[in-house]
């Protein structure tokens, strides 16, 4: 991916786990792991196949989140990332 010039250097952050966000320059991404989700939304489909009714099945919450913190971007807009928040990372880009 071509790396554009920042005209207005503005923090951001993805609502949603998506790693490839952080890995293409964002600040940071937290949310639920999407991954999980699809894993989650297979096991419904498949209690749906055998017979199991839409109606009855329970609605689930995501349990597992993640943050992705970059700290090249921090770094390029002149950001201290606490060392708090680093440290509830799950990953760290440097």
């Amino acid at each position: 991916m071509a790396r554009r010039r920042t005209r207005r250097p503005l923090p951001t952050a993805c609502g949603l786990s998506l790693r490839d966000y952080a890995e293409a320059g964002g600040l940071l991404s937290y949310g639920p792991v999407i991954r999980d989700n699809f894993e989650r939304a297979a096991a419904l489909v498949d209690k749906i196949l055998r017979g199991a009714s839409p109606a009855e099945l329970p609605i689930e919450q995501p349990t597992h989140f993640e943050l992705v913190v970059n700290l090249k971007t921090a770094a390029a807009l002149g950001l201290t990332i606490p060392p708090a928040i680093l440290d509830l990372a799950n990953e760290v880009i440097e």
